[in-house]
């Protein structure tokens, strides 16, 4: 059914800047072309008060998507994963030269995987398997244990950190380490992380999902800028470290502000440093569309991609599964962030979290450096 909705909402008594909604109101132009069902982005400054847009219905006939709307994260995930390690590195409960084989009970059985395979490469994308390893046997809904036992097979494309190879399989490996440990990847999710920070709409599992009282349908596209609302697919949720995180805009607010050291108790500075010093070069990245013209270098680190882009760093990652897609971005210089969050498979988002940091870039050489706020 062809959804067409156009309401905006802002959250109140905000001061926005001027630049800023001229921009959401241009995504919001493109996303009415395009019929697009919902989305939920935030701009935060530092020092500032979020600004959040918030635009459509969580599905036909449905109610209108709100700040505390969750959607699914997909592969933004990762950014939650590689911080969720981090801290248990930092608390010497694991290393990012942990061989894999140590911590999976399947991929230790096996006897043919790699063992110079570590954590750090798990979360690095440098395995040197080939890029996206069984993806088709997620997708097809075969158990966690019977994949990870085919890619323990598997022959490699290059040395373990010599090469970037983007997985999301692998990441089974962590979700097996939680259980073999008589915990799970939510609840260290939620104990560390969710909770400490006060993303109170956050979860990680299809069942978090689905108990949200106020969540985004996916959406598939069934024609020209026409969308039909689809199932909840559970495949990746298997693989919840890959990509089964969900959150509201409000909630990945305050990951931005994790992110710019504003909870270091939570999340402190030497993690967010270790996830996001570059690790391996991805060189394509710098063609990818929409971003291409100012994306000098692009490499990964633990979780999150780190661009030269226009000559500032900017850590990014990006998350795509069926009926949803996100994008999320921080720059540590200027202690900003950007999230989107949609519930369609819309090439839109290709291009805005580019456009957004042109514009904001070319404000900021106007503007002198911000003040550091104070840890919460």
């Amino acid at each position: 059914m062809c959804l067409l909705l156009s309401a905006v909402f802002s959250t109140p008594a905000l001061a926005a800047d001027p630049w800023f909604d001229s921009y959401a109101a241009e995504v919001k132009k493109e996303a009415q072309k395009y019929n697009i069902p919902g989305y939920a982005m935030v701009f935060y400054q530092q020092g500032k008060s979020p600004q959040i847009k918030v635009f459509g219905k969580t599905h036909n006939g449905g109610e209108a998507v709100t700040a505390d709307t969750v959607f699914r994260l997909a592969s933004v995930s990762k950014t939650f994963t590689a911080v969720l390690m981090a801290k248990l590195v930092r608390q010497h409960q694991l290393d990012w030269n942990t061989p894999v084989t140590e911590m999976s009970p399947t991929l230790g059985e096996s006897g043919t995987l790699n063992p110079g395979m570590t954590l750090g490469h798990i979360v690095g994308q440098s395995s040197g398997f080939m890029p996206n390893a069984y993806d088709n046997l997620i997708e097809a809904n075969y158990p966690l244990k019977r994949v990870l036992n085919q890619l323990a097979g598997l022959e490699p494309l290059c040395k373990p950190g010599e090469c970037y190879t983007y997985q999301n399989a692998l990441f089974g490996v962590i979700q097996e380490y939680f259980v073999s440990r008589n915990t799970s990847y939510q609840r260290q999710l939620q104990e560390q992380l969710l909770t400490p920070l006060g993303m109170a709409t956050a979860s990680a599992g299809k069942g978090g999902l689905l108990a949200s009282g106020h969540w985004a349908r996916p959406h598939i596209a069934i024609a020209r800028n026409r969308w039909k609302e689809g199932q909840v697919e559970s495949n990746y949720y298997r693989f919840t470290p890959a990509a089964g995180v969900n959150a509201s805009i409000n909630d990945m607010t305050r990951w931005l502000q994790a992110m710019l050291l504003e909870f270091p108790t939570v999340v402190p500075e030497d993690v967010v440093k270790a996830v996001t010093t570059p690790r391996v070069r991805t060189s394509r990245e710098v063609y990818r569309r929409g971003w291409r013209e100012d994306l000098n270098n692009a490499h990964y680190g633990l979780g999150w991609r780190i661009y030269d882009y226009a000559g500032e760093v900017l850590n990014y990652h990006g998350g795509w599964v069926k009926g949803y897609r996100a994008d999320v971005s921080f720059s540590p210089k200027h202690k900003a962030g950007y999230v989107m969050l949609m519930n369609a498979e819309s090439n839109l988002i290709n291009t805005t979290t580019a456009d957004f940091w042109d514009l904001y870039f070319e404000q900021a050489k106007r503007q002198p450096a911000p003040q550091k706020t104070q840890p919460r």
